[in-house]
């Protein structure tokens, strides 16, 4: 059983810091390790990342390479055939205005996406922008009627 009292320390023992500015015997007396004169003896100097001192930076230098289309992706946001059989009923309509009324959507979006996980037992007209193919299947099975909605 652990207790207080056998408790032990895991964690590294803390380094000592360098002692600087300690006379000359220590190697680092005098100017403390900072060089003689410059920007970085000075006192609270603080030097940015990629700061070249004067020179055009090489991060600035190098061409900027490659492509992402992170920038046009489609954020859509989905709901399963389960969460839809939960909170609607016979005969209601399935789109992003009744989703957001509903909670499933706030904010911005690109659209709704619908996928095939759970059972939908009820009978109602869907509105999505996009679905699974598994969602296709189901729907097609329950013959539950489906709209796609253009951009």
């Amino acid at each position: 059983m652990t207790t207080l009292h056998t408790l032990k320390n895991t964690h590294r023992e803390e380094k000592t810091p360098k002692r600087r500015g300690r006379g000359q015997g220590s190697k680092l007396g005098k100017t403390c390790g900072r060089g003689e004169k410059g920007q970085g003896a000075r006192s609270g100097a603080k030097r940015r990342w990629g700061n070249e001192g004067g020179n055009f930076p090489l991060y600035r230098k190098l061409p900027c390479r490659g492509f992402s289309n992170a920038r046009f992706r489609v954020a859509y946001d989905v709901i399963n055939l389960g969460q839809i059989d939960e909170v609607y009923k016979d005969g209601e309509v399935v789109n992003l205005e009744t989703l957001t009324e509903r909670g499933f959507v706030s904010g911005r979006t690109d659209g709704i996406k619908l996928l095939g996980n759970g059972e939908l037992k009820k009978k109602v007209s869907i509105e999505v922008d996009a679905l699974s193919d598994t969602a296709r299947e189901k729907l097609a099975k329950a013959k539950i009627p489906v709209k796609l909605i253009a951009e």
